[in-house]
């Protein structure tokens, strides 16, 4: 029996637990609307207590933790364009951007495809 090129190579239980960390990752930021401040918690607990056990998940945390970062600068530039009334609807906008990416995100990494956020500013590398 030939095997086709195009044909998927299975993946080890080891790199779907990997995956699934990394889209546990990527989804707890989500937590933060259920209990406040533990959507900015639970990514860096993830990521610092599993990345010695699944590389993979440094990358991944880099990318969740960089994104957090750069949405609560928005968050604050957002705050203080309140003042001009254009801040409004920049809220709304990055509200449904802290649900939107970290889903796709989430997706993604279970793929096994590493997200970069957009207008994510690289802090840690």
């Amino acid at each position: 029996m030939d095997i086709s090129k195009n044909q998927l190579t299975p993946i080890t239980p080891d790199e779907q637990q990997a995956r699934q960390w990394a889209m546990f990752l990527h989804l707890s930021q989500l937590a933060g609307y259920v209990i406040p401040l533990f959507g900015l918690i639970a990514p860096i607990v993830i990521w610092q207590t599993k990345k010695a056990e699944y590389p993979i998940l440094d990358e991944h945390g880099k990318a969740v933790v960089n994104w957090i970062i750069s949405e609560l600068i928005y968050a604050v530039i957002c705050s203080i364009l309140l003042l001009v009334v254009i801040g409004f609807p920049l809220l709304m906008v990055l509200g449904i951007l802290a649900v939107v990416f970290p889903i796709i995100g989430g997706i993604k990494a279970n793929n096994g495809e590493l997200w970069h956020y957009p207008m994510t500013i690289n802090i840690i590398k």
